[in-house]
C-alpha cells in the first residue's frame, strides 16, 4: 500500500469494503474495552461506602484500596505495551479485560480488606492493557485517519465512567453488592471474547500507521508527553478547587453536584468533538484554542457570580477535556508502527501519574496562597503549554486530512 493511499483508510477507493468494515469493528471494540475499564476503575468509588459499612474500614484504608487498584493499573502499562509488542495484542487485551473483571469476581469472594486489596490489584493489572493496546489498535485500523478515531474511542471512557457506576448505584438497591460484581465479572468475560473477533489490521497501515511526514515526528513525542502531563495537571487541579469556589459563591452541596455534572458533560463532548477538530485544523490551532479557552473560562469562573458560572461550566468541560483527545491523536504521528504500543502507554502512564501527583502540589498551594491563587495557578500552567504547543508543531503535520480531501 502506498503512502497516499494509507492516509484515509475510510474513504480511500483503494481501501476496499471488508477493510473498512474491519476498521470500524476494530474501533467498536476498543471503545467498548475502554468504556469497560473506565467504567471498572470508576466503579470503587460506589462500592467503597459499601465496603466501609461492611468490613469497618477507615478514611485512609478506603484510599489505600483505591490506590491498590490505581498504582497496578500505572505501573503495568508500559510492561503491557512491551508485551503486546512481541505476543499478539488481541490475546493479551483480551486476558487483561477477563483478568479486570476477574479481580472483581475475586472481591466478591472475599471476606477482608487483605482480600479486597488484592482483588483491586488484580482488576488493575488487567486494566493496565486497554490503554496501550486498544489505542494502538485504532490507530492501525485507521492509518493517517486515525485522529478522529481515537477521539471517540477517548470518548467511549467517558461514558463508560458514567454508565457502568450509575447502573451499579441502581442495582445496589436490588441485589447484594457480591452478586453485582460477579454480574460485572460476567461482562468482561463476554468483552474479552469480543475483543478476539479484533480483525488482523497492522498489515494494512505498515506505511500509514504511526508513519510520520517527511521532515517531522523527530524529537516529536517527548514534547507531546510534557504537554499532556501539564495539561492533566490543570484538569485535575482545576476539579480540586472547583467545588469550593463554587461553596464560596453560594452553592448548596446538590448545586455543587449539577455544577459537576454539567462539567463533565462538557468534557465528554470536547473529548469526542476535539479529536475530529485537531484532524480537520491541525493540532497546534487546537491545542491553542482548548488551552486558551481553559485558562479564560478559569479565570471567569473566578470572577463571576454562581448563575453566570454554571452556564460557563460545559464550555470550561469542553476546553478542560478537548486537549487531551488531540494530543492521543497524536501519538501514533510521533511513533513508529511497530511501537505504537509502547509509547501509548508511557503517554497514558505520565497523564495519569500527573492526575494522580498534580492535586497533592496543588493543594499545598492552596494552603499556601488559598484557594483563588491556586486555581488562577492551574490557568497559568495551561498558558505555558502555548510555547511547547508552538514547538511541537514543527513535528505534526498542520493538517492531518488535507491531502485525502484533495485525494477525494
Amino acid at each position: 500500500m502506498s503512502r497516499s493511499e494509507a492516509r484515509d483508510v475510510r474513504a480511500d477507493p483503494a481501501i476496499d469494503a471488508a477493510s473498512r468494515s474491519d476498521a470500524r469493528r476494530t474501533l467498536v471494540l476498543a471503545a467498548t474495552a475502554h468504556a469497560l475499564h473506565d467504567g471498572y476503575t470508576d466503579l470503587i468509588y460506589v462500592l467503597l461506602p459499601v465496603w466501609q459499612a461492611e468490613f469497618g474500614l477507615a478514611y485512609a484504608t478506603m484510599a489505600l484500596l483505591r490506590a491498590c487498584y490505581s498504582a497496578a493499573m500505572a505501573v503495568l502499562q508500559v510492561p503491557a505495551g512491551r508485551l503486546a509488542e512481541r505476543a499478539d495484542g488481541r490475546i493479551v487485551l483480551a486476558l487483561g479485560t477477563a483478568l479486570a473483571g476477574g479481580g472483581y469476581a475475586l472481591a466478591g469472594c472475599t471476606g477482608g480488606l487483605i482480600g479486597l486489596a488484592a482483588a483491586l490489584a488484580i482488576s488493575g493489572a488487567g486494566s493496565s492493557t486497554q490503554h496501550p493496546i486498544a489505542s494502538a489498535a485504532v490507530s492501525r485500523a485507521y492509518g493517517a485517519a486515525a485522529r478522529g478515531p481515537l477521539g471517540t474511542y477517548n470518548f467511549a471512557g467517558d461514558l463508560g465512567k458514567a454508565a457502568i457506576p450509575a447502573a451499579v448505584s441502581l442495582l445496589l438497591t436490588l441485589m447484594p453488592w457480591r452478586s453485582l460484581v460477579w454480574l460485572l465479572a460476567a461482562l468482561g468475560v463476554a468483552v474479552a471474547l469480543a475483543v478476539l473477533l479484533l480483525p488482523p489490521i497492522a498489515h494494512r497501515t505498515a506505511d500509514g500507521a504511526g508513519s510520520k511526514p517527511e521532515g517531522r515526528g523527530r524529537g516529536g513525542f517527548p514534547l507531546l508527553l510534557v504537554i499532556g502531563i501539564l495539561d492533566s495537571s490543570v484538569r485535575m487541579g482545576l476539579l480540586l478547587f472547583l467545588p469550593f469556589v463554587l461553596k464560596a459563591k453560594g452553592a448548596s452541596v446538590p448545586e455543587v453536584g449539577v455544577a459537576l455534572a454539567l462539567v463533565f458533560l462538557g468534557g465528554a463532548a470536547g473529548k469526542f468533538a476535539c479529536g475530529w477538530l485537531g484532524a480537520r485544523v491541525g493540532v497546534l490551532a487546537t491545542v491553542l484554542v482548548t488551552e486558551g479557552g481553559t485558562a479564560a473560562c478559569i479565570v471567569a469562573a473566578l470572577a463571576l457570580p454562581l448563575m453566570p458560572l454554571l452556564v460557563l461550566l460545559p464550555v470550561l468541560g469542553v476546553m478542560l477535556n478537548g486537549t487531551s483527545s488531540v494530543l492521543y491523536g497524536s501519538v501514533p504521528e510521533l511513533t513508529p508502527p511497530h511501537r505504537a504500543e509502547r509509547a501509548f502507554a508511557l503517554f497514558y502512564t505520565g497523564t495519569i501519574g500527573s492526575g494522580a501527583l498534580s492535586p497533592v502540589l496543588y493543594g499545598a498551594l492552596g494552603d499556601w496562597l488559598g484557594i483563588d491563587w491556586a486555581m488562577a495557578a492551574t490557568a497559568m500552567v495551561a498558558l505555558a503549554i502555548f510555547p511547547l504547543a508552538f514547538a511541537l508543531g514543527r513535528h505534526v503535520a498542520p493538517d492531518r486530512d488535507g491531502p485525502a480531501r484533495k485525494h477525494r
